[in-house]
């Protein structure tokens, strides 16, 4: 696969504090990455300096198989993007926002009627931008960034703002870019239900320092499976148990639990405490959640 971005060493200080400090990113062609951290981890510093609006410290940025800093122009004009809140001029229409837009980008009109329908905005295109609720706004952000159908697409909190129903449109949307419009889409969020739902590789920022990188199936191998049992009696089970060579733990919720339990082990299990007369409530594989992962990785309980 090819990466369309790609940093090298990339960092940020401001002071004496790195924002963003030797993050080595890979977005390869076609993917939806979801760019994950708590808030205040160092997302949208990272973003800026993708996009050329803030300045690395050091390291070195690669767009399209090019230096950022020799290339910026022609690698601007196939990026879309949205930063934080969308900027729009209030006393024009969402429609007059999008020709101002289109003027600059150089599209023709066809694209920008089709980025507010996509964005379901057609029926407001005509009302004044003040006008617009906070998600409005945010969905005609989506939609100027949209307008050129660039090849790289990079969207930050872009659901920051929207009703569930707005959520799960752009949701639906972002899924579809890559297969309809060819598009790699890079997309930030301190929610990881969000870039759970979306995203098909994942990169966990925190305190600066990207600290997973890889696929959501690779993010979903971290969690190791355990076998949790309630039985007549677990002190009862758990001693037995121990003295047969496993070494249950007696946990506050009424279940003992085997770590890296298999189907011999709780086979072998069932056998030991029925035999002894101890019977056996319930049995049920556990796996640990996403967001404990995400929690181990970041140690902030806060930004869930």
């Amino acid at each position: 696969m090819n990466a369309i971005i790609s940093t090298h060493s990339l960092s940020k200080r401001y002071g004496d504090v790195y924002r963003v400090n030797q993050v080595n990113l890979t977005v390869y062609e076609g993917e939806i990455y979801g760019f994950l951290g708590p808030n205040g981890a160092g997302k949208s510093t990272t973003l800026k300096m993708l996009l050329g609006l803030a300045q690395p410290t050091s390291g070195r940025i690669v767009v399209f198989g090019q230096d950022l800093r020799k290339h910026r122009r022609s690698i601007l004009a196939r990026t879309g993007s949205l930063i934080e809140s969308p900027s729009a001029y209030q006393h024009l229409t969402g429609l007059e926002n999008m020709r101002v837009m289109q003027r600059l980008r150089g599209v023709p009109e066809a694209n920008v009627m089709e980025a507010l329908r996509i964005v379901r905005l057609e029926n407001q295109k005509d009302k004044k931008v003040a006008q617009y609720s906070l998600g409005m706004k945010q969905r005609l952000g989506i939609a100027m960034a949209l307008m050129s159908f660039p090849p790289l697409l990079v969207l930050d909190e872009p659901t920051n703002g929207l009703d569930p129903a707005g959520i799960g449109e752009i949701r639906e949307l972002i899924r579809s870019l890559p297969q309809r419009y060819g598009m790699t889409v890079l997309l930030s969020s301190h929610l990881l239900s969000e870039i759970e739902q979306v995203a098909t590789s994942v990169g966990i920022i925190s305190d600066g320092q990207l600290v997973f990188q890889g696929s959501l199936d690779e993010l979903k191998g971290r969690s190791r499976s355990h076998i949790a049992l309630r039985t007549q009696d677990n002190e009862a089970a758990a001693r037995l148990l121990g003295a047969n060579g496993m070494t249950p733990q007696v946990g506050g919720d009424g279940y003992l639990t085997l770590r890296d339990g298999d189907d011999a082990q709780v086979a072998r299990c069932n056998r030991t405490l029925v035999a002894a007369g101890i019977d056996v409530l319930r049995i049920e594989e556990r796996r640990r959640s996403l967001e404990s992962i995400f929690l181990e990785l970041t140690g902030k309980e806060s930004s869930l």
